[in-house]
Order: structure tokens, then C-alpha cells, then sequence
């Protein structure tokens, strides 16, 4: 599906529910897809992207950064602690943020590189064992103490569980915001972002609706 497809999907669900148009960002989620794909839509003039893993992020984004300006990366995978340092480099904007010590090297490093990326806390709103994420009852302490480390924290995230009603999700992570005085909030994906935008998410992860089906090697 084209990205003008997309972004028109968007604004109508923006118009449908009342939201301001343009209010929602589109994160174009462009990891394990082939290089053509990406500078196909960079060349479309799109520049908010989303990246799952830094190693595959490092390998291709500061060259695309050098030929495109203005891109906006954003790291929407897992984040192992030692890949802190070099995922602060590369990325503007961290969504996966879910965990005490992951925050506290973020803030280390962030005092001594002199910057830090925008950071969402991922919330495992489905408490699934497998998946990362803080636990909703364990939200509002969290995010307490990112404050205290001085962390940008903006929003938060989810990936609500396969089998389940996204927006039953989406709407728990709105509350839970609104809760803790966050006005950002990243959910909602290439099947259910139109619900996710009803919700009141402010970034729609999308790729394979961009991208085509991903090519796993």
C-alpha cells in the first residue's frame, strides 16, 4: 500500500474521532526491509522512521541521514544495556525505555554526552511474561523515578498481545498517561492504527503497510 494511503487512512480517522489534523505522527517502521524500499520513501519526502535492533540501525541510517536531510530516527525495539551508548548516538527518539537500570544508564550517559533522546516507557499492558515492558501496577513508581534521574520522558508505548482487543490496550495506556501527566503516547500498528488514533495515540508504528511483507533472510 502506498504511503499516501496511509497518511490519508490517518487523516480521516483523525477527522472521523474530532482529532486536529495532522496530530498523529507516522513512524515508518523500516527494519529487516531492503534498502530500495526505505530510500524509495525517503524520496517520497517521508522522513520519521522506526528502526527495531541498533546494529541494523548503525548499518544503514548514517549514510541515508547524510543523502536525506531532516530524518528522524526512532529505535521501537527492545534495548539491551549494553547498546545504551550507541543507541543514544543514532536514535532521536527511544520508545522502549522498561526497565530501572536501562534508565539509569540512559541518565549516566546522558550527563556525559551532554544529550539525551525523547524517551517513551513501554508498558506490557497485556502482562505477558515474553514480552518487554514495565507492568501497569508497577507504571507510576517508574516513571517517578525517571523523573528523578532528569529523564526526557515524553509518552508511553505498548504492543497489546496478538490475541487480544487492541484498543482494550490502547485505551489503558491513554489513562495511564493522562494519569501521570504524559500527553504522548505510541501504540498502534499496519492492522490496527486507525483504532490505535481513535484511542488518542500521537505515533503509529507502520511498516509492512509502507514496506510491503518483510523479507526475513
Amino acid at each position: 500500500m502506498p504511503l499516501s494511503d496511509i497518511i490519508d487512512r490517518i487523516a480521516k480517522e483523525e477527522a472521523r474521532v474530532g482529532r486536529a489534523p495532522g496530530s498523529t505522527q507516522l513512524i515508518a517502521v523500516s527494519k529487516v526491509q531492503p534498502l530500495e524500499r526505505v530510500v524509495a520513501v525517503l524520496e517520497e519526502g517521508h522522513r520519521v522512521f522506526g528502526e527495531n535492533k541498533v546494529q541494523e540501525a548503525a548499518s544503514k541510517w548514517p549514510d541515508l541521514k547524510e543523502r536525506f536531510d531532516g530524518v528522524e530516527l526512532h529505535l521501537i525495539g527492545p534495548l539491551q544495556s549494553n547498546k545504551t551508548r550507541q543507541a543514544m548516538g543514532l536514535f532521536d527518539v527511544i520508545h522502549s525505555v522498561d526497565r530501572p537500570k536501562l534508565a539509569s544508564a540512559i541518565a549516566r550517559i546522558a550527563v556525559e554526552e551532554g544529550q539525551c533522546p525523547k524517551l517513551f516507557i513501554q508498558v506490557n499492558t497485556g502482562e505477558e511474561p515474553q514480552k518487554a515492558g514495565i507492568m501497569p501496577a508497577d507504571l507510576d513508581e517508574f516513571v517517578e523515578e525517571c523523573r528523578a534521574l532528569g529523564l526526557p520522558v515524553v509518552g508511553l508505548m505498548c504492543i497489546p498481545p496478538v490475541e487480544e482487543e487492541p484498543s482494550l490496550h490502547f485505551a489503558l495506556l491513554a489513562k495511564m498517561a493522562k494519569r501521570n501527566g504524559l500527553d504522548q503516547l505510541s501504540m498502534g500498528m499496519s492492522s490496527d492504527f486507525e483504532s490505535a488514533i481513535a484511542q488518542g495515540a500521537t505515533h503509529v508504528r507502520v511498516g509492512s503497510a509502507i514496506f510491503g511483507e518483510r523479507e526475513y533472510g
